[in-house]
């Protein structure tokens, strides 16, 4: 089963976790943002070698039988140029930030890929009132 090779851990402590920012209550029907980031205590490298090629975010409502994927985001820009690796003039950081109205309490997955390190996942909880 491909959740066997999905990693965890405390992302203050292990660079490859993905972290979902958002308000813990959101309010039904209005828009919130949420910010999904790889790196924040610790950074992660984003070289043509080693760096974060997508993050993923999934919405789990309460009782719900399958997730709603909310976003998924694709960094293609990690310093490669016509001059070489890490030559290039433009480099992306592992972060996104998107608007979405939920209309029930559940859980936010989310996931990140590593090029070198693999799969990395978190959740956080939300109540909507």
């Amino acid at each position: 089963m491909l959740s066997e090779f999905v990693k965890t851990a405390d992302w203050k402590s292990e660079k490859h976790v993905p972290v979902i920012e958002c308000a813990e209550t959101l309010k039904t029907g209005e828009a919130c943002a949420i910010t999904v980031s790889v790196g924040k205590e610790i950074a992660h490298p984003n070289t043509a070698v080693h760096h974060i090629v997508w993050i993923a975010l999934h919405y789990v409502p309460d009782g719900a039988k399958a997730s709603i994927e909310i976003t998924r985001c694709e960094f293609s820009s990690h310093g490669a140029g016509v001059d070489g690796p890490d030559q290039g003039l433009a480099y992306t950081d592992s972060i996104v930030t998107v608007k979405a109205k939920l209309a029930k309490s559940g859980t936010l997955y989310a996931t990140a890929y590593c090029n070198i390190h693999g799969l990395w996942s978190s959740e956080k909880k939300v109540t909507v009132a």
